[in-house]
């Protein structure tokens, strides 16, 4: 009983294991939560599941990938030794492939293991180590699934099936004596292919042609195909079992002999050690800041253009859901940018919960109320919103235009963007942005070969093949995408992280915030009137400024400063706005720092005089003016003769067209009409607030379960550990069958009268002890339950359920019987 005896199953290794232990295989597993198991038996069942070993397989980093690759080829169990052989080789080679890492593999081997035990992917101690049965056969090479070291199978898995006179023939011709029994020959040709000595003369025998084929075969894929007739060399290597038949047509190379030529290598190059990110410039950290903080100005202008674009109703939304191409593009031409920038401004604005939906019957994008709340925030906090947002969306921008695994293509704002790996991917590459000094704009190739090394085991792209020709890493596209994203928003500045990137990735979004604050420019409440009726603010103005500005010009550039022009539509529109002639002049005074030009004044006053003397209502449509020289100019006009016009009064004319294509065509031929209600008043049209419903930000689509918080992990844990106490206590109760309470059998509950219940449950509720019980519910359901007794009263005993993992309240009654714990469960 004083001794540790090794475990003999993956059950028993977990068993032994600590809490804490348990609680780091759970996070680094999560899917193995759902449920939470029973106990430790079905817990070691679930993480030998094929698409739970999968997953974890998946998130391994090279080294530890290239480990369990060993192990995979491997004798099953393996010594510690055997497996370092496996990585190191034996020394008997050249040297190639063998860059001086022996030392390196020999320091990074425990941490490696030690990952592949935590995650229950290796279970045993060092002198007999075990690979789980799901991940060898996972990881183990077949003619469908090479394996990633190169090697085939064994000489005992080639030959299985082989004629007994066939193996006599390879004897004799490696020269080996011959035996009649098929196990004593495939011994003695494995002995022969892992014995150095031996295998050396047998190879110094060989036709160079035949080294030649064994040089093609020797790191994988190990199979060839051969003709009926081969020629000399194959058959000469084939005749001594170098090459092994798998089919009529294809031979293998067996595993002992591939290792001898490999000098015991499973790998061609081992990656003990992780890529370093290396520099491609050194930048002045305080003009990456400014430069970030230009661009996230940008941005937050960016956002503001795209939804005043859509302040009336956005554009239709497909049937599929999305933007169509046209639609696109003509959002690119309205923001200057490609398409793709196009497309990741969208996505972000979608994403940040400021663009969404209207929910009408012709449905059509518009902003929300919380864009209104957006607007109102400080630049800084509106710029922390939609890098947060950025960093936790799954959606993923760069795949809009190409195509899903149906063949058909992926639009803006369609439902099938999202990709669950994105997060951790951006969160990973700005990770190795930070590790660099600050100020360092590391080398995007490195920062690829990093999280390659790091995710070896990755996904495809949608719609590609293996022989396609096309890269398949799509963690390494979202990873470039990222890069260019985060220009874009201005968490890097000229390739560098910026320190409220920084902030916002170790502090939150209010340190980031401060951290921006003094870098963005305060808003002007001024502009420069020039001669040539345009306007020129020097940085970014204060909002009721610019939005008042943006209804009574045009922008014509943007930039450090941006240029207004001034036109008779854009005067005409703050007409239509509302705003009066004498308004305009004020406005206009009030915030040039130049004296208003005289063109300027002249353009408002000659739009405000010719502004609403026509008049636009609903007959279908009428066109009413006090002049009627006016109205007899409009019909004497050839560019009317479409409106179909006819005059009903002197002031009065009449057209077959609705009201606003009869404002559009007469605006076209260079009148100032106002629309008027049917009142007569003049309708006022406003810029356009166009809000949806209350929306709310589309939630990430998860990569799998979400990773546990330490409360759920604990409180697992010790759901795991009662249930395993459960059931170790049914099987000591089984064998203890007629000598007490216990049950007669594995599996059955425990049996005690009335009186013997409640005097053991009291007894246990005075000394806090454990005790198993079987409980039947209202339902008649039958299951045992480890319980500590708390209280015993009324008929009722309230306890902590060790199952459940909370304090119960159970009717006597329905308790069928009590038994104590065995003494020795936990050995």
């Amino acid at each position: 009983m004083g001794t540790t005896t090794p475990p003999r199953t993956l059950a028993e290794a977990l068993r032994a294991r600590g809490d804490a232990s348990l609680a780091g295989l759970l996070r680094a597993r999560p899917d193995l939560l759902s449920p939470v198991p029973n106990d430790i038996t079905q817990l070691a069942t679930r993480a030998g599941t094929r698409a739970s070993v999968v997953r974890a397989l998946e998130h391994l980093d090279r080294f530890a990938l290239q480990t369990a690759q060993a192990l995979a080829v491997a004798p099953d169990p393996a010594p510690y030794a055997t497996l370092l052989a496996l990585l190191t080789g034996d020394g008997q080679d050249d040297g190639e492939g063998r860059d001086g890492t022996g030392a390196a593999i020999t320091a990074a081997l425990p941490g490696a293991l030690d990952t592949l035990r935590e995650q229950a992917l290796v279970w045993g101690e060092d002198e007999a180590l075990h690979l789980v049965r799901t991940a060898r056969e996972l990881l183990a090479p077949s003619p469908q699934h090479p394996s990633a070291t190169g090697l085939g199978p064994t000489v005992a898995e080639a030959t299985a099936g082989m004629s007994p006179g066939r193996l006599q023939e390879i004897l004799a011709a490696a020269g080996l004596p011959a035996t009649h029994d098929p196990v004593s020959a495939v011994a003695a040709l494995t002995d022969l292919f892992t014995d150095r000595t031996r295998m050396a003369a047998l190879l110094d025998t060989a036709p160079v042609e035949a080294l030649a084929v064994l040089d093609r075969l020797v790191w994988g894929p190990p199979y060839g195909e051969v003709t009926a007739n081969p020629a000399p060399p194959v058959r000469w290597l084939r005749d001594r079992g170098l090459l092994l038949p798998v089919s009529t047509r294809t031979v293998v190379l067996p595993r002992e002999a591939a290792l001898h030529l490999r000098a015991g290598r499973a790998h061609r190059v081992p990656e003990p050690v992780a890529p370093a990110v290396t520099a491609a410039a050194e930048r002045d950290p305080q003009a990456v800041d400014r430069a970030a903080a230009g661009q996230a100005f940008t941005a937050l202008s960016t956002i503001e253009e795209l939804l005043k674009l859509w302040n009336n109703g956005g554009p239709a939304i497909l049937r599929a859901g999305g933007l169509s191409v046209r639609e696109l593009k003509r959002t690119a031409n309205a923001l200057d940018v490609s398409e793709p920038i196009a497309a990741f401004w969208v996505e972000l604005a979608y994403t940040a919960g400021l663009l969404a939906p209207d929910g009408e019957t012709d449905e059509r994008y518009a902003a929300t109320p919380a864009y209104d709340e957006w607007l109102e925030r400080p630049a800084q906090d509106r710029w922390t919103h939609l890098a947060t947002a950025w960093l936790t969306a799954t959606r993923t921008a760069g795949l809009v235009g190409g195509q899903d695994a149906k063949g058909r293509a992926l639009s803006a704002l369609g439902p099938d963007l999202d990709r669950s790996a994105a997060p951790e991917v951006r969160r990973r590459v700005l990770a190795l942005f930070a590790a660099l000094p600050a100020g360092t704009a590391p080398d995007p190739q490195a920062v690829l070969t990093r999280l390659r090394w790091e995710r070896p085991l990755r996904t495809p792209a949608p719609g590609t093949s293996a022989a396609s020709g096309e890269t398949l890493d799509l963690r390494s596209r979202i990873a470039l995408w990222t890069v260019n994203e985060a220009e874009l928003l201005g968490v890097t500045g000229r390739g560098a992280l910026s320190s409220q990137a920084r902030a916002l990735l170790d502090e939150g979004p209010r340190e980031a915030s401060a951290r921006l604050a003094p870098l963005i420019p305060e808003p002007l409440d001024h502009v420069l009137l020039q001669a040539d009726l345009t306007a020129v603010a020097p940085g970014p103005l204060e909002r009721p400024l610019a939005e008042t500005l943006s209804v009574l010009a045009d922008i014509e550039s943007k930039g450090g400063a941006t240029v207004y022009r001034f036109t008779p539509g854009s005067v005409r529109r703050a007409l239509d706005a509302g705003q009066a002639a004498s308004d305009l002049h004020a406005f206009l005074a009030t915030h040039s720092r130049t004296p208003v030009p005289q063109p300027l004044s002249y353009l408002i006053d000659d739009v405000a005089r010719r502004h609403g003397h026509l008049r636009i209502g609903a007959a279908s449509a009428y066109v009413r003016c006090d002049d009627e020289a006016v109205l007899n100019e409009i019909l004497a006009d050839k560019r009317s003769a479409g409106l179909r016009l006819r005059r009903l009064a002197p002031t009065v004319l009449s057209a077959r067209t609705d009201p606003a294509s009869l404002l559009e065509a007469l605006r076209e031929m260079g009148y100032a009409p106002a629309a008027e209600s049917a009142e007569g008043d003049v309708l006022i049209t406003r810029a356009g607030a166009r809000r949806t419903p209350p929306r709310t930000a589309p939630a990430p689509v998860p990569e799998g379960p979400p990773v546990p918080d330490a409360t759920l992990l604990s409180a697992a844990v010790r759901a795991v550990r009662a249930g395993d106490t459960a059931a170790r206590a049914v099987q000591a109760g089984a064998g203890d069958a007629g000598d007490g309470p216990g049950p007669s059998s594995a599996g059955t509950l425990p049996r005690t009268t009335a009186a013997e219940t409640l005097a053991t449950v009291q007894a246990a509720a005075m000394t806090g002890s454990t005790v198993w019980i079987g409980y039947v519910n209202a339902d008649g359901a039958a299951s045992q339950r480890v319980i500590a007794p708390v209280k015993v009263e009324g008929g009722f005993v309230t306890a902590y359920d060790h199952t459940a993992d909370e304090v119960r309240t159970y009717p006597l009654h329905r308790i069928t019987g009590v038994a104590e714990l065995a003494d020795e469960q936990g050995t």
